[in-house]
């Protein structure tokens, strides 16, 4: 079942909302009085890169001559698998080099992408006191139990607005003819016992549910399940088509 109420991630809000301006021409405001005007955006050098570390100056890279800390990227990069990391490969991998993001990392960009002023401190202090009254103990320590609580509590708010929008004839319960966008969608899924009604109870067990993850493969990525058919199932893709020999290479002449 796919998930009804998925969050948008903070670092992605911002990325989007940085790019579309750049793409809109946008010029970033002035300083303000007795602040420095902001220098230009710091830009990868790859010729310098090949000069700092290709330490026997052959034209590539190998795993040992990359610093410790980008040798986990080596494989990421190193497309046809030889071994070495040429000009046109670290060109197209550059984005390897990055270490991978967590999800908690999205309060440092956050603070990256602040400007230091009354509202960014705002936005900082607002995730900051969110995260304290996660800790219902004041122990200095979130637990899995404080996690899951808050996160019930979250996902009943959800809910309980849904419903109230939804629920037109407020009783109690959400008919096929009320249900909208992916409830009405995926109403036969969410309505378990088959009564032609969405209970809350109902639709906080579809909200609460999680798509499945997919697996990893070779490299550790987790892609994207198949698309699903006509009847919601998912499905592999389909074999590549086998076509016939040539005369001359087929074995039954």
């Amino acid at each position: 079942m796919r998930a009804l109420f998925a969050s948008v991630a903070l670092a992605a809000i911002v990325a989007v909302s940085f790019a579309a301006a750049q793409d809109r021409g946008e010029r970033p405001p002035p300083p303000r009085e007795g602040e420095k005007a902001p220098g230009k955006p710091l830009q990868f050098d790859i010729d310098r890169f090949f000069k700092d570390f290709d330490k026997n100056g052959d034209g590539v890279l190998t795993r040992d001559e990359l610093p410790q800390q980008l040798r986990q990227s080596f494989d990421r990069i190193d497309a046809n698998r030889d071994g070495k990391i040429t000009r046109a490969e670290l060109t197209r991998g550059i984005g390897n080099l990055q270490p991978r993001r967590r999800a908690s990392d999205m309060i440092y960009m956050l603070i990256e992408m602040s400007d230091a002023h009354e509202d960014s401190v705002a936005e900082v202090q607002r995730a900051y006191d969110i995260l304290r009254k996660l800790d219902k103990n004041r122990d200095g320590k979130i637990d899995p139990d404080e996690l899951k609580a808050e996160r019930t509590r979250l996902l009943k708010s959800r809910v309980d607005a849904l419903f109230k929008q939804l629920d037109t004839d407020e009783d109690g319960r959400i008919s096929r003819a009320e249900a909208k966008g992916q409830i009405r969608e995926d109403f036969d899924e969410i309505d378990r016992n088959r009564d032609g009604y969405i209970e809350p109870e109902e639709l906080m067990r579809a909200a609460a549910a999680r798509p499945p993850m997919p697996p990893a493969g070779r490299d550790g990525e987790r892609r994207p399940p198949p698309p699903a058919g006509r009847d919601g199932e998912r499905r592999p893709p389909p074999p590549p088509e086998r076509r016939p020999l040539p005369p001359e290479r087929r074995d039954d002449r």
